[in-house]
């Protein structure tokens, strides 16, 4: 019998100063039975840094990545169908980058690891053809501590301001700070 998704969610009292964006996000979050807190925390964080200030090119959705490797971990998609972000968590091989490049007008992964230095070593030459991909990279450290803050039903108070995060349950509050590891 095969395992099923965990229901989670969020509400995100969202403050990103840094892009002028400012609401509460309630999202609902599918976990697949192999992905760690870790994980799909870095997907809430994913989805803070980039969520649109309006709707006028489509919403940012949580896709279905770990079931479909078609798709992304999340993605925004404008009123066509179109795909106007694509946004991968974790490490994806240089093939996936390439490919998923021309199908979106920006693409994002945030990786997280602490072989991220080691991944990212073997895939940076390999991808400076995709104009429109930015990489970031959160510290382990950080992402391990953004893990702890995972409940099936969770109120965060996510603020951005000059690069850095600060994400809070009311109990307790854990600082990232997301390195960009493509040229500007």
């Amino acid at each position: 019998m095969a395992l099923k998704a965990t229901i989670y969610k969020a509400n995100l009292q969202l403050a990103d100063m840094d892009r002028n964006v400012y609401g509460d996000h309630g999202v609902t979050i599918a976990r697949h039975p192999s992905e760690t807190d870790e994980r799909m925390m870095m997907r809430v964080l994913a989805f803070a840094l980039n969520v649109p200030a309006d709707n006028h090119n489509g919403d940012l959705d949580f896709a279905k990545s770990l079931w479909d490797t078609d798709e992304p971990d999340l993605w925004q998609k404008d009123l066509t169908g179109q795909i106007v972000h694509w946004i991968d968590v974790g490490q994806p091989d240089d093939k996936r980058m390439m490919k998923s490049s021309p199908k979106a007008e920006r693409v994002s992964v945030y990786a997280f690891a602490s072989s991220t230095p080691v991944w990212w070593s073997g895939v940076a030459t390999k991808i400076t053809r995709a104009r429109n991909l930015t990489v970031w990279q959160v510290p382990a450290e950080q992402s391990q501590a953004l893990a702890e803050l995972a409940q099936r039903t969770m109120q965060l108070q996510v603020t951005v301001q000059d690069g850095t995060v600060w994400i809070g349950d009311g109990q307790r509050s854990v600082e990232v700070t997301p390195e960009r590891l493509t040229p500007v």
